[in-house]
């Protein structure tokens, strides 16, 4: 099973795959990705 990654900032990361979507469920940000999994994260 794999982890998700905790960043402080996601701009990176939701460029690193055109299927990453921005995603804000109550007060915390992830990044959610349907087609690879591994690319998964959460803002701190």
């Amino acid at each position: 099973m794999m982890r998700m990654k905790l960043r402080g900032s996601l701009k990176f990361l939701k460029s690193r795959h055109s299927a990453n979507v921005v995603v804000k469920r109550g007060k915390k940000v992830f990044i959610v990705n349907k087609l690879k999994p591994k690319y998964k994260a959460r803002q701190r």
